[in-house]
Order: structure tokens, then C-alpha cells, then sequence
């Protein structure tokens, strides 16, 4: 075994990875060995630290020294300076910190220091393509004691007692869902992996397969086994090129360690994996497209009932969890029911990951207690609204989530109060806007992804979207009736009544909010014939 006296972990997130990282890693290596450090110090690439901004971030530890925006010239100055003679490089710092108690350990930033990490447990502090790392970290323990001293209903009342909702975005209880698929009758079920991320700002998912892939396999076989499953599948876009890769090679270790296959853990417990790539429709995150979809038709949704956990893949009981459910699942096995619900809130406890992207200082991935408040995740964890400028709306739950305005910044991020409040958790993506936006421009923005979506089998959706949009496009060009909104009004309701899935009911959700939340916007555009934010004035002059 080689023991090494520094351990440098460079983020080789998909984020990261955009910026450089891998160029960083190649001139901290060369560098290291330049310098006759390579018997001393060891280069791993990790997955994702959060702090997605300020990439490509890399850790010191022991010392667990935070260095961020680091470029390949900075790496001989790291090298000389830190890993040689024991210096802190202050400038490359967060935030360049050069006061003399800088900050310095990513622990001790607010970014790192609010949030409690459950799923990502393991992201940014091991290598994700190293098995033995994971193993180190209690890994592979959860299915151990499940398959030792469990039945699968053991297993199904944990996990009904933890309070597990899912994550994907419909906030459906894991354990009830894993109940009724183990109560169907079938000669083969099947568990599904839920990976499909398709809204714009979404890719928490994503990083959670980069930084920790074996969490995500450990949890499968954990539900497959209380479900009665012998076979799962991993469903992905096809452009999450890194997350297969990785997905890819820990799935051969697992299989080349027993961890799947046939008698696990020599318990007679036989469960493996595979993958199945789709081609990008955003529809397909809907699990009976999804299911379509893997058996090589086209991706649209079914009618339900019957539901996948009696009539699914094939025809047999199907169980769909979202990645970021199954992540959950070893570390409720391990800590236990009554630990998972003393986090969060009584009615949805555990942890949320989310993606903050937009008008905000610290821009990435975090995961924080269910109930927090967006206040606390948009000003202590994001930083702020950046260049001075105010806050004008969060939009929660992705593009078919609700968009918030500054007087609900106190409401608590949990599933049942941000729908109490007219918005939903959805998948966990949170777009922050300052006060340069223009209300109209960004719904509008949000229809043109929905129409472009549709699936076109409903009428509802497939002309409804395409309605929505133009009737939101004639107010931003300043053409607009009072007329046309209690017809965006009535079209939504007839949307959310009669539309085959999600997509078609949930699409006009940011329409709708923004309709009761900034009414002004809709009155300057309507009665006044003017864009506050001055967007649509140049629209309306050019069309």
C-alpha cells in the first residue's frame, strides 16, 4: 500500500472540466515530478466540490486548503510554495482572501459550511473511479447488512419509515412506491434508474453520477432487493458523455468485486445493471416514456393507470426512482430511519440537492435540509445577488416551477410549503434574475423550451404550449388585451385538466405565477405599452 504525506483532489466535474481542470491536472503532475514529489504527493481527480463558479477548484489536504480559479500557471507557484515548503498560496484562495486569519479550508467557507451533505456524502472527497475509496467510506456496508439480516419488507419499512420522498420531482413516497411494486405480481420486475435530466439549469443529477457513481449502484441493489428485482437499468441523456463513463467502469468493478451479478454477497441474491442512453427528449423524464423508451419505441407517455409498479417495462412491475432517491438509500440503511427524519422537516425530511444558476455569486451545486429558507440559500450559501444589483425572482423547480418573488424569499425550500406558497421543489433547479429581467422575455423564454418539448400526442399540450407562447409573445411585442390573459388563464386550466403528463400540466405553472406575483409587469406591458426592464421595447420596435 503507498502511503503519501499530501493528497491534492482536482474537481474534474463536468463544470470543472469546461474550465481547464484537466489542463491543471496535467501541469500539477508534470510539475510534482519535475520536482521529485511523486513518491510524496498523489494527484486524484474527485467530482464535483459545489463551488461550480469559482472552478476549477482543487483541495490540499491534509491541510484541506480550498484553491479556486486555479489555471496551469498557477500550478508551479502551488507546487513551490504549498506542497513543498508548507505555504499557502493566499491569492488563489476563495475569494482571494489576504488577511492574515484568510480563510482556508473549504469547511470553513459559508458556501460549504451551511449545507449538510447526505448524497453528496462523497463528492469532491474521493475518486470516483477507485472502488476501494468508496469501500473506505462505508461503502457497500448498507447492501452487506441488507442482504445478512434483512427481508425485503425489513427493507421496505425503513425506508416507509424514514419518510423518503422521491427527488426526482413529483415528491411521491419511496418506501410506498417500492411497496406497491413488491406487492405486484410478476415472474421479473424491474428497477429503473432515472437519469434523464432535461430542464435547463437541472445537472445535479449529472454530478452526483461524476462525483460518487457507486452510491447510486449500492442503492439500486438495496431497492431491487426489497422490490424482488433481478434486473435494473440506468437510463441517461445521451450528452452526459462523463457520468456514463464513470457509470461504466464502476458498474465493472461492482461485477468484478460481486457486488452485482449472480449470488451477492453469496446470499443467492442475483441483480445487475445496464445501461440505456436516450436521445435527449425532455419528455423522457417522464417515467412511462422513459419506459417506452428503453423498450424502443417512441418516448411518449402512457395513459395511467395501470401504473409502472403493476404494468411497466415489458409489460412486468417496474419501479422508477430519480438518481438522487437511490442515493439517499444507503445512508438511511446505515444511520437509519430515525436519523434521516431528525433532518429536514416532519412531513418531507432528509436533505435537497440543488443547482443554483443565474444572477448569483456563487453559482453550482449544494445540499441543505429540507425547509431551509430561499433567503438563507440565495444570500448566506449563493452569496448574493452579484454587481450590486436586487433580487427580482427565484424560479423554483425548474422551468415548469413556480417563479417566486422577493416578498417569499422567507419561505422554506421543502416540498409541501414551497406548493403552499404556488411554487414546487420540482427537481431541485433554482434560477436566480435580478432586477435586469424583464418578466414577460423570461416566460416566454420558458414556452419556447415547453413548445419546442411537446411530445404532440395530447391536443392540450401539443397546441396549448404552442398557444401560450404566442398569446405571452403578443404582450411582449406590446399587442395585448386584458382579453388575452383571462385567455392564458382559461387555456391553463384546460392544460393542467386534460393533459396526458407533466409537461402539458405543469407548463404554463410559470405563466401563471408570474401573472399573480408581478402583475405590474403584465399592466406596463398591456396598459402601458412599455417593458420596465426595457427588453420588449426593442422587440416591439423591430418587429
Amino acid at each position: 500500500m503507498e502511503f503519501f504525506r499530501s493528497h491534492v483532489l482536482v474537481c474534474s466535474g463536468v463544470n470543472c472540466t469546461f474550465k481547464g481542470s484537466r489542463s491543471v491536472r496535467t501541469a500539477l503532475v508534470d510539475e510534482i515530478r519535475a520536482q521529485g514529489l511523486e513518491q510524496e504527493i498523489k494527484v486524484v481527480e474527485t467530482g464535483c466540490f459545489g463551488l461550480c463558479e469559482e472552478g476549477p477548484v482543487m483541495v490540499v489536504y491534509p491541510e484541506a486548503v480550498h484553491y479556486c480559479r486555479v489555471s496551469p500557471e498557477d500550478v508551479k507557484e502551488i507546487v513551490e510554495e504549498h506542497l513543498r515548503k508548507g505555504r499557502v498560496v493566499n491569492r488563489l484562495l476563495y475569494r482571494g482572501d489576504l488577511s492574515p486569519k484568510a480563510v482556508q479550508t473549504w469547511q470553513q467557507i459559508d458556501f460549504y459550511s451551511r449545507q449538510k451533505r447526505v448524497v453528496l456524502r462523497n463528492c469532491g472527497l474521493i475518486d470516483p473511479d477507485n472502488i476501494d475509496e468508496y469501500i473506505a467510506r462505508e461503502g457497500y456496508e448498507a447492501l452487506g447488512r441488507v442482504l445478512r439480516n434483512l427481508e425485503p419488507a425489513d427493507v421496505i419499512k425503513t425506508i416507509k419509515d424514514s419518510r423518503l420522498r422521491g427527488r426526482g420531482g413529483a415528491g411521491f413516497p419511496t418506501g410506498l412506491k417500492w411497496d406497491f411494486t413488491a406487492s405486484a405480481t410478476g415472474d421479473q420486475k424491474y428497477l429503473i434508474c432515472n437519469a434523464d435530466e432535461g430542464e435547463p439549469g437541472t445537472f445535479k443529477d449529472r454530478l452526483i453520477l461524476e462525483g460518487d457513481p457507486h452510491s447510486v449502484i449500492e442503492g439500486m441493489a438495496i431497492a431491487a432487493y426489497a422490490i424482488g428485482a433481478s434486473k435494473g437499468y440506468i437510463y441517461f441523456r445521451g450528452e452526459y458523455h462523463l457520468s456514463i463513463d464513470r457509470l461504466t467502469h464502476a458498474l465493472k468493478q461492482a461485477r468484478e468485486y460481486g457486488l452485482l451479478g449472480n449470488n451477492i454477497f453469496g446470499t443467492g441474491f442475483d441483480f445487475d445493471i445496464e445501461i440505456k442512453i436516450g436521445a435527449g427528449a425532455y419528455v423522457c423524464g417522464e417515467e412511462t416514456a422513459l419506459i417506452n423508451s428503453i423498450e424502443g419505441k417512441r418516448g411518449d407517455p402512457r395513459y395511467k393507470p395501470p401504473y409502472p409498479a403493476s404494468i411497466g417495462l415489458w409489460g412486468k412491475p417496474t419501479c422508477v426512482n430519480n438518481v438522487e432517491t437511490l442515493a439517499n438509500v444507503p445512508a438511511i440503511i446505515l444511520h437509519g430511519a430515525d436519523w434521516f427524519r431528525s433532518i429536514g422537516t416532519e412531513k418531507c425530511p432528509g436533505t435537497k440537492v440543488f443547482t443554483l444558476t443565474g444572477n448569483i455569486t456563487n453559482a453550482g451545486l449544494i445540499e441543505v435540509p429540507m425547509g431551509i429558507t430561499l433567503r438563507e440559500v440565495i444570500y448566506d450559501i449563493g452569496g448574493g445577488i452579484p454587481n450590486g444589483r436586487q433580487f427580482k425572482m427565484a424560479q423554483t423547480g425548474g422551468t415548469s416551477g413556480g417563479c417566486l418573488p422577493e416578498a417569499l424569499l422567507d419561505v422554506p425550500m421543502d416540498i409541501d410549503s414551497l406548493a403552499a406558497a404556488g411554487s414546487a421543489l420540482g427537481s431541485g433547479a433554482l434560477m436566480i434574475m435580478d432586477d435586469t429581467h424583464c418578466i414577460i422575455d423570461v416566460v416566454k423564454c420558458f414556452l419556447q423550451f415547453f413548445r419546442h418539448e411537446s411530445c404532440g400526442q395530447c391536443t392540450p399540450c401539443r397546441e396549448g404550449t404552442q398557444r401560450l407562447y404566442e398569446l405571452v409573445d403578443k404582450i411582449s411585442r406590446m399587442e395585448a388585451t386584458k382579453q388575452d390573459v383571462e385567455l392564458i388563464r382559461r387555456l391553463a386550466r384546460t392544460m393542467d385538466d386534460a393533459s396526458l403528463c407533466a409537461l402539458g400540466q405543469t407548463a404554463p405553472f410559470p405563466v401563471l405565477t408570474t401573472m399573480r406575483f408581478f402583475p405590474e409587469e403584465y399592466e406596463a406591458h398591456i396598459d402601458k405599452g412599455v417593458c420596465p426592464a426595457g427588453i420588449c421595447d426593442a422587440v416591439s420596435q423591430t418587429a
